[in-house]
């Protein structure tokens, strides 16, 4: 088991930026392939980033070429980078983490993760 923990949201104006972290706790992070999702009012949980244990990354086509995902694993850290945000970004976004062992395998849907944080909210303003 890990235990995942978010921040870095805010309340942002149209076009900004926000670096969004979340830190690991427990054993083998190395092991565990990372994502994040969000969630805006009265929608379903959808998914945006996620990155393999090499570093493989996976992005929803609605934040390809705006936001970037990362994973330190000296820190125990898996950074999403937001930039250019919209509007339509507005949501609490929750990071993700599923073991894998050694292997490169890397989830882009929600059920495929057992280990969740708390989640952030994003607000972008227009």
């Amino acid at each position: 088991q890990v235990q995942l923990v978010e921040s870095g949201g805010g309340l942002v104006q149209a076009g900004g930026s926000l670096r969004l972290s979340c830190a690991a706790s427990g054993r083998s992070f190395n092991n565990y392939a990372m994502g994040w999702f969000r969630q805006a009012p009265g929608k379903e949980r959808e998914f945006v980033a996620a990155i393999s244990r090499s570093g493989i990354t996976y992005y929803a086509d609605s934040v390809k070429g705006r936001f970037t995902i990362s994973r330190d694993s000296a820190k125990n850290t898996v950074n999403l980078q937001t930039n250019s945000l919209r509007p339509e970004d507005t949501a609490v976004y929750y990071c993700a983490a599923q073991y894998v062992g050694y292997t490169g395998t890397v989830f882009t849907t929600d059920y495929d993760y057992n280990n969740w944080g708390q989640g952030t909210q994003v607000t972008v303003s227009s």
